[in-house]
């Protein structure tokens, strides 16, 4: 119990500084673009109403898990297969490189002549951001499988789809993962360029209209929001990490205390 305590403690101390000084930095100002935080406080409940959170939250949330997931899919299947294929690699590895380094936000109006301006556009612009981190990360993953391990897996006859799960996915797990958490952030990020580009609803899109109509500490709830929902999506990932890569945090702890 007392572990978990000072676990709480070490991630609540610094955010509650943090909220601290802005609230006495911002307390008394009168500039309208930097209202108290008190104010912004204030205001959230009457912006944020449950059918807000329904039109404009859910929808975010909705559109940034399918991309996520789409390009999850997309990385760690693409990843697999140019990793554990030298030629395939030394052929797909220049074109990647190039497409990696083209920001996704540039793909937006192209995305959008293609997939229009509904919810379709907007996961493929998360996707495009979100895919390069996991794949290249389940690429290198699987280039450093043990040679020792799979060489035995080949004496003991596992191959195929055995091989797959039990070898080479379960060893390249720790980078997918790390990919997978980098992918977290950028998808955030492009939910909220998507929706600000075009869009009817959404964080982005009610963001940018607070912020065009002046209801500038409207414009702080959302972005106090858009903070509120990375941290509770960063979370929700920690557990899940922790859950599946239950093995691979225990050796590391074994290794140290050895």
């Amino acid at each position: 119990m007392r572990t978990v305590l000072l676990r709480v403690g070490y991630v609540l101390a610094l955010p509650a500084v943090l909220v601290a000084l802005w609230w006495l930095a911002s307390d008394g100002s009168t500039n309208v673009y930097w209202p108290p935080l008190r104010t912004i406080l204030q205001t959230f409940p009457d912006v944020w109403t449950g059918q807000r959170l329904h039109d404009d939250l859910l929808r975010s949330v909705l559109r940034l898990l399918a991309g996520y997931a789409s390009a999850a899919v997309l990385g760690v299947a693409l990843g697999t297969v140019i990793g554990s294929y030298r030629r395939v690699r030394a052929v797909c590895e220049p074109v990647l490189e190039f497409l990696r380094a083209v920001p996704p936000p540039v793909l937006v109006p192209v995305i959008m002549l293609f997939a229009g301006i509904g919810d379709g556009m907007k996961i493929l612009v998360i996707v495009s951001g979100c895919v390069w981190p996991i794949l290249l990360n389940t690429v290198e993953g699987v280039r450093a499988v043990d040679p020792v391990m799979a060489e035995t897996a080949r004496s003991y006859g596992i191959t195929g789809a055995a091989r797959l799960r039990t070898l080479v996915l379960r060893s390249a797990s720790p980078q997918i993962f790390a990919g997978l958490r980098q992918a977290l952030s950028i998808g955030i990020i492009l939910m909220v360029i998507s929706e600000m580009s075009a869009a009817s609803n959404g964080l982005g899109f009610t963001i940018v209209q607070f912020q065009r109509s002046f209801a500038i500490p409207d414009m702080w709830t959302g972005i106090l929001l858009l903070g509120l929902l990375g941290f509770a999506l960063s979370v929700v990932f920690q557990v899940v990490e922790r859950r599946v890569l239950g093995w691979y945090h225990g050796l590391r702890a074994t290794t140290r205390r050895s």
